[in-house]
């Protein structure tokens, strides 16, 4: 089915919280066509506020509850312990006291605005990030499950001659397989009680992972290292069935990495503007290359906004953006609403836009550059920002590429 969403981290609502301001996102979505609310991943951020190097795999960070007061009675806390036996305690030795209360306020109010999202025909998108971050909760606990003396990375490319030293720890293989991969499976259990589709984080890492030496000062002395393929996936299918996972299969994918999304039957991603390069005709991003079985995005929380992107990009990416637009008879006063519309025209089964798209908001809205570490993660919406003009528009833009439920479209 056809279906369209937007993507705004709870801390970019006006409260930065799952309070009032995000049942009025819920709202505005419904009344827009929407079918999905994308979101990064819930956990306690680091202190330049990265999702991405959260304190925990497993926790939800405390800083997004509306009530953070509110009473938690003893049976509530039993429960949750049960239910959530394999990570909570890590979890509570590790945050202090009140930890494991936070998770059940947490839980109670995700439940309350997930539950209200559903009735309005809205549902929530997770995002999982691959790896985990150095010192955190998991990483203390389980020493057992990672190598020492290695980190991730990126090799260098044409986009840096260093390539990229993320830090984070790198997952032992084979001692995870001895433990028939419990630890994914329980990750997973987690995330889809929180979400009912996510994105997993640098997909290639399944087949292949850029290892550095933990002590080198860049990624150039690295090399590739071998991951576990497709037994983790089955693993997690094994023990909870169907995996609603879309594989992040953006930058450098070799024929490997493309075989095991298609063998698990996992949509990948195309990036709208990615495909505006007249001199590559294969990329996966162009327009006539799209898949069906993609989710196709405006641009994602590593990426500019797409005036951003108008603003600064050469003169042949905007003449071929202008001929590919042409081609689909799409033409708007802005341009950026003119790509949000080719995005929408894509035979991709899912198309997310940034909520500073539709705002049309410049490069001051971005969410992150990534390789910065400070000056991320800070884009707030303002209140009322998001009117009910702009839903009208979106859910015209929305039925006519046929994403609304119900309505079949005019493409």
């Amino acid at each position: 089915m056809r279906s369209a969403g937007l993507l705004l981290h709870p801390t970019s609502l006006p409260e930065g919280r799952l309070g009032a301001a995000a049942y009025a996102f819920v709202d505005w979505l419904a009344a827009a066509g929407q079918t999905w609310w994308q979101v990064l991943p819930l956990g306690p951020p680091d202190e330049y506020r990265s999702p991405y190097k959260a304190a925990s795999a497993f926790a939800c960070s405390p800083a997004l509850l509306a009530d953070p007061d509110a009473p938690v009675e003893p049976s509530e806390l039993r429960a949750f312990r049960e239910r959530h036996a394999a990570w909570i305690e890590d979890w509570a030795e590790y945050a202090g006291p009140g930890a494991v209360e936070d998770q059940v306020r947490f839980a109670r109010e995700w439940s309350a605005l997930t539950t209200y999202a559903r009735e309005r025909g809205v549902r929530v998108f997770g995002d999982v990030p691959i790896y985990v971050a150095p010192g955190s909760a998991d990483h203390v606990a389980h020493p057992e499950l990672f190598l020492s003396g290695w980190v991730a990375g990126a090799p260098p490319d044409a986009f840096t001659d260093l390539g990229q030293h993320w830090g984070n720890p790198l997952y032992d293989w084979p001692a995870l397989h001895r433990r028939r991969y419990r630890w994914w499976v329980e990750r997973a259990r987690r995330t889809f009680e929180l979400f009912e589709l996510a994105r997993i984080d640098h997909f290639r890492g399944f087949v292949a992972c850029w290892a550095i030496p933990e002590d080198a000062p860049d990624a150039r002395s690295g090399r590739w290292r071998r991951g576990p393929g497709r037994p983790v996936f089955d693993a997690m299918r094994g023990a909870l069935g169907a995996l609603p996972l879309v594989a992040e299969d953006l930058g450098v994918i070799t024929p490997a990495v493309e075989r095991l999304r298609d063998e698990l039957g996992l949509p990948g991603m195309v990036v709208i503007v990615f495909g505006f390069d007249g001199a590559d005709r294969h990329s996966p991003h162009r327009m006539e290359n799209h898949h069906v079985r993609r989710v196709v995005y405006t641009g994602t929380h590593d990426h500019d906004t797409l005036r951003g992107w108008w603003d600064a990009a050469a003169p042949d990416q905007r003449a071929e953006a202008e001929r590919v637009l042409a081609r689909y008879g799409i033409e708007e006063p802005e341009p950026w609403w003119a790509l949000i519309r080719l995005a929408l025209a894509s035979r991709a089964e899912t198309a997310i836009a940034q909520a500073q798209d539709v705002l049309g908001l410049g490069s001051e809205a971005r969410m992150n550059v990534p390789g910065r570490e400070g000056g991320n993660w800070g884009w707030r919406l303002e209140d009322g920002q998001l009117t009910p003009e702009l839903a009208a528009r979106l859910r015209a833009a929305t039925e006519a590429a046929g994403r609304v439920p119900g309505v079949s479209g005019r493409l």
